[in-house]
């Protein structure tokens, strides 16, 4: 019952903080690798969001570095990260952290580390920025995700749509890794 709880918590959390920026332009940058289990979270939530929300949206694989440039053009006033991230929850449990909260040199199976990215980002755009961490159960090569894993990432996706949905032919473009 308190995984639910924090849970909904953590939901209603990125809600009121997404809620104050959703007239604002908000980019959501997918993180991961589908070849490694649960780390492959982030790019189910951006296939299940691509075409469906307003906000820019970008699959940017294990190589979030290669998309700098292309998030620093849009001008985003919020910028939320989506990964796996072992913070010792619960598998599936969501958490949303702020910047300065990632650790600097953190176990990640991508080239550049999530808070040098987030401070690139921060630096260029002036952003608001948020890591939105999926706690992974297994990143096993070639596993799929874990079935409390496909749940938070379906509780993500509801919530977004929710917020920035649906899309219109002339709002919100998705950008997919072709690395």
């Amino acid at each position: 019952m308190l995984d639910v709880l924090n849970q909904m918590s953590s939901l209603k959390e990125l809600r009121h903080i997404l809620g104050q920026s959703t007239d604002a332009k908000t980019v959501i940058v997918c993180v991961g690798n589908t070849l490694k289990g649960d780390d492959g979270a982030a790019i189910e939530l951006y296939q299940k969001l691509a075409g469906k929300i307003k906000a820019e949206l970008f699959d940017t694989g294990t190589v979030p570095e290669n998309y700098i440039q292309r998030i620093i053009k849009t001008r985003p006033h919020t910028i939320v990260l989506i990964d796996v991230v072992d913070f010792g929850g619960t598998a599936g449990q969501i958490k949303v952290f702020e910047p300065e909260e990632i650790p600097e040199i953190a176990a990640s199976t991508h080239v550049m580390s999530l808070r040098f990215f987030s401070d690139i980002l921060k630096r260029e755009t002036d952003s608001k920025i948020l890591l939105t961490g999926i706690q992974p159960k297994q990143l096993g090569l070639g596993s799929g995700l874990s079935n409390p894993v496909k749940e938070a990432v379906t509780q993500l996706a509801e919530l977004f749509i929710d917020m920035f949905g649906p899309a219109d032919a002339s709002s919100g473009t998705a950008a997919k890794n072709e690395n």
